[in-house]
């Protein structure tokens, strides 16, 4: 099966570069200001630079916050740019597998529209990341798409799940169903995140009894991310090498 090594090697990819490029603009930002300093000068520059943190768990900087300004943004817009590319193959590529064991499995079409249409709003979320237009409708028209990425990338990964599961005893040689398992849990925590998540990101303001609702927001944004991307992570140890 040619489309399972595809996958598979694809899958890998679509981890690594995101990963690689969030964490490369995060360290820009709070550790390589020489790079911001040589663009912006050095008394300019101040208003980009961040101070040593860890926003995985302190939340003291979105991720937009780090990839929105030069140097940053040559990393992060290729970046999601190609990962918006590798993404669209690798739903292709699951078509392709199921249409080989299940043709008829009506989750097909499903995880194909959803996991495309993500990648489509990940490419716009990046063209317009940083800039500057001081209209209200185009501020929420970015919340928008980047709302729509996230809700359409898991609701792909939910359907493919569900679609491998109701052929997990024809890809029984295939696969590590262990891995399987995990994938089940990690797509389950993210919609249990999700739908726990939606009011604590609509509530106004940025304090709610004493608790720094801006820190929680961004903490939130950069751990979700790392939980969407591993789903793919695990899928390159899900699928068996094909000889």
């Amino acid at each position: 099966m040619d489309q399972i090594n595809k996958a598979k090697s694809i899958s890998i990819w679509i981890f690594i570069v995101p990963f690689v490029a969030v964490n490369a603009c995060l360290l820009i930002t709070t550790h390589f200001h020489s790079f911001i300093e040589m663009y912006y000068g050095s008394n300019e520059s101040a208003q980009y630079k961040l101070d040593n943190m860890f926003p995985y768990i302190d939340g003291k900087a979105s991720i937009s916050r780090t990839a929105r300004f030069f140097p940053t943004y040559w990393i992060f817009k290729p970046a999601m740019f190609l990962t918006s590319y590798l993404l669209i193959k690798y739903w292709l590529y699951n078509k392709n597998i199921f249409k080989h064991f299940d043709h008829q499995n009506e989750n097909i079409n499903k995880f194909v529209y959803f996991g495309i249409a993500s990648a489509i709003a990940l490419t716009f979320h990046s063209i317009f990341l940083g800039v500057k237009i001081d209209n209200d409708f185009y501020k929420l028209f970015r919340r928008i798409i980047m709302f729509v990425f996230i809700i359409f990338e898991i609701v792909a990964q939910v359907y493919l799940v569900k679609a491998l599961y109701s052929i997990k005893y024809k890809i029984f040689k295939y696969i590590n169903h262990n891995i399987l398992r995990l994938k089940l849990f990690l797509v389950g925590t993210l919609v249990i995140i999700a739908v726990i998540s939606i009011p604590i990101i609509s509530l106004p303001g940025d304090d709610f009894y004493g608790i720094n609702l801006k820190y929680l927001k961004h903490a939130l944004e950069w751990d979700y991310f790392l939980g969407v991307i591993s789903f793919y992570l695990l899928t390159f140890f899900m699928w068996k090498k094909i000889n």
